[in-house]
């Protein structure tokens, strides 16, 4: 069932998942070329009140994706008449407020930030941020962690455990609640990538730990989700949300668009998904089955990979289940929630997919 609308406000909005925006911001560095850009890129103001109009009648939730631009104020001024999450890019300095608002120089509560490596995430200004998604390659994020020191020992964690500062920049001082961690070139993983992403994980468990410790409760989705869930909780693009893209035309997620994907209705004609049941859960016989209720379940790497929507590839769910694991782990040692992730013996549902 339908419930959110992704509305992608520029063809250079940001990315928050694992596709790269095709298109570039370097149109209107300046000024005067504002109007130039917005005329090339923006989604037109008729569409931008289509597409609000359309969800109110449809009931749906609306997340507006921002490009790293300002947006012009009759913009702003639109999309302030309905209620909204934001999705921008984490150097954004103000809430893009609508005219005469008081508050133009307040971050929003309801807002997503975007950052597009960890470096640009641990040079951000964090104080001021409620959730933020890192987006990084695979080979980042293990270097990344190949430079703190931390064995996957039985020592204590007041032993062990890295200063939170040296993984994600974050101290006693950040308000930040929530870190979506999006590996942008999962497909690419090997064996080895695998065995030291086991140890990655490992490493942000004992950190968490500490910080956990302190009295700070931070989530991190690779890691604290599944420990929270009972059942899937997938992206479910294509089942229960779209993407209006600056064209005015609907599409399955804003990966799909940004690839060439055919589109999937408009706003004159209304939705139009073929097989539509392919996109909802109980047509995917793997992952129906499956427990790793955090996994992205990604429909659009799914098609990249195996060309099924309903079907992800080995490397999706090694992942998922390496921080299923992990995840387990961390349970069993902090007892932060009163309930069991059971053992299992294998990494990929597909290799014991005759026991279901």
């Amino acid at each position: 069932m339908l419930q959110y609308l992704v509305i992608l406000l520029s063809k250079d909005s940001v990315s928050y998942c694992h596709y790269d925006a095709r298109f570039s911001d370097s149109n209107a560095v300046n000024s005067d070329k504002q109007t130039e850009w917005a005329e090339n890129n923006l989604i037109s103001k008729e569409d931008l009140k289509a597409g609000i109009l359309f969800a109110m009648k449809e009931n749906l939730n609306i997340q507006f994706v921002y490009p790293k631009k300002e947006l012009p104020q009759d913009y702003k001024d639109i999309i302030h008449t309905i209620d909204h999450t934001d999705i921008r890019h984490i150097s954004a300095k103000t809430n893009p407020a609508a005219k005469g608002s008081d508050q133009t120089e307040v971050l929003l509560q309801d807002t997503v930030w975007i950052a597009d490596s960890i470096k640009e995430f641990t040079q951000s200004n964090l104080t001021d941020k409620k959730v933020a998604v890192i987006r990084c390659d695979k080979e980042e994020l293990l270097s990344h962690f190949r430079k703190i020191s931390c064995e996957e020992t039985e020592i204590s964690c007041e032993e062990t455990a890295v200063p939170c500062e040296e993984i994600f920049g974050i101290n006693e001082k950040t308000s930040l609640e929530r870190i979506n961690i999006v590996i942008k070139d999962i497909d690419t993983f090997t064996d080895s990538d695998f065995t030291e992403y086991k140890s990655v994980l490992s490493k942000i468990s004992l950190a968490l730990e500490r910080i956990y410790k302190q009295g700070k409760f931070l989530q991190i989705n690779i890691l604290t989700d599944r420990i929270m869930l009972d059942k899937m909780n997938n992206c479910n693009a294509g089942d229960n949300n779209l993407t209006l893209a600056p064209d005015g035309r609907f599409y399955i997620c804003p990966a799909f668009y940004y690839s060439g994907e055919e589109a999937v209705g408009d706003l004159q004609t209304g939705i139009d998904i073929k097989n539509p049941q392919l996109y909802r859960l109980e047509y995917a016989p793997l992952c129906r089955e499956c427990d790793s209720y955090h996994c992205k379940r990604c429909v659009w790497l799914n098609k990249k990979t195996t060309l099924e929507v309903n079907t992800p590839s080995h490397e999706q769910c090694v992942v998922s289940h390496l921080e299923r694991n992990a995840s387990r782990e961390f349970l069993l040692r902090t007892k932060i929630f009163d309930k069991e992730i059971k053992e299992i013996d294998y990494l990929d549902p597909f290799d014991v997919r005759k026991q279901w």
